[in-house]
């Protein structure tokens, strides 16, 4: 995973490194993610393994997939001209859900259609930024689903674009020429081509949520959830899913890492539905930590771009297959056999006991 990241950084024109590497404010948060995991020590229970583990998960629109993520990212094909057709093989190929997004700089329906060439029925996820215009919502969430997407992601924690220091010191507010949001494209009142015209809409509510729900017949989840009061009201509201997500450190400097949110997160769902987690996830013991306390899958972000930036598709394949087989690997170590053997009693803080 190393190796990846710094041939991607060797690889990459610095102000693009910069664009993916990089977070909101001083990046505080965009550190304490991957800190978060190493406070916290697995505690293995013993003499009840087996020679055989069972590591799929069931997901909205993803009955088994691997419990390894690709979270959302924009932008693949501002380092590697494959982009996003790549990542969408790669996760196809290693049995994982694929999160496109708004921001990707190919259609949504050429992402689904490149992970149908490595599998028969991938399941892949279009996340999905509240427009301030209800038909703009409504017209992506058609691509989406015309595209054969099997459940919406609705983005809840950007009702304004974050501050991000490197790209301002860089001047990167506008994608280079020939690169576009490609999901924009055509849609009324939109361009596709500044970094800053992504829709954020600060006005969004509850009730635009409602909308969203009721404009489509796919499961919705939503991703950026750290209040367990919210994680609630997502599940009172129809939510199919909640991400705790803090967007990457790339939104408020100021918040817990999104792993130190997981456990009060998943407390408020009470198992009605998954509680997924994205942010600073960087080996298999960090999805073993993960999935101890409470969330059914976690989703990776900068080490999948990584893996594209240094190899294309063989690149985001090394990553996934390296992480579910960490995975695999911790969850034999720690007496069990499927997912649900990790519980929170098997998780302490670092220096501390049972």
């Amino acid at each position: 995973m190393r190796a990846l990241h710094e041939t991607a950084r060797k690889t990459l024109d610095p102000v693009r490194y910069d664009y993916v590497a990089g977070g909101a404010g001083e990046e505080r948060v965009l550190a304490d993610n991957e800190r978060a995991f190493d406070r916290y020590a697995l505690l293995p229970r013993v003499l009840r393994g087996s020679g055989t583990r069972d590591t799929s998960a069931a997901l909205p629109g993803a009955p088994r997939t691997a419990p390894v993520l690709v979270a959302p990212t924009a932008f693949h094909r501002l380092v590697h001209r494959d982009g996003e057709r790549a990542t969408a093989r790669a996760a196809a190929a290693e049995g994982a859900v694929l999160v496109t997004g708004t921001a990707a700089t190919t259609a949504v329906r050429d992402v689904v259609a490149a992970a149908r060439e490595a599998a028969p029925d991938p399941a892949v996820w279009f996340q999905l930024y509240p427009h301030p215009r209800r038909e703009v919502t409504a017209a992506l969430v058609r691509r989406a689903e015309d595209a054969g997407c099997t459940a919406l992601v609705v983005t809840v924690d950007s009702p304004v674009f974050g501050r991000h220091t490197r790209d301002l010191r860089n001047g990167f507010t506008d994608l280079p020429p020939g690169y576009a949001a490609e999901n924009m494209r055509g849609l009324p009142g939109t361009g596709p081509d500044a970094l800053t015209d992504i829709p954020m809409s600060p006005a969004a509510r509850w009730p635009d949520l409602t909308e969203t729900l009721r404009g489509t017949s796919l499961p919705v989840l939503l991703k950026g959830v750290l209040h367990p009061d919210d994680a609630r009201l997502a599940v009172e509201h129809g939510a199919a899913g909640v991400i705790v997500s803090n967007h990457g450190g790339r939104q408020c400097d100021a918040v817990p890492a999104a792993l130190d949110c997981l456990p009060a997160v998943a407390g408020a769902v009470a198992g009605r539905v998954p509680v997924l987690l994205d942010g600073g996830v960087r080996r298999g013991s960090d999805v073993a930590v993960a999935l101890a306390l409470g969330a059914a899958a976690a989703g990776v972000g900068r080490p999948v771009v990584w893996g594209l930036a240094a190899e294309g598709e063989t690149g985001v394949r090394r990553v996934l297959a390296a992480l579910r087989e960490e995975y695999d690997h911790t969850l034999a170590l720690c007496g069990g056999r499927r997912n649900a053997d990790l519980t929170a009693d098997m998780v302490v803080r670092k220096g501390g006991t049972w």
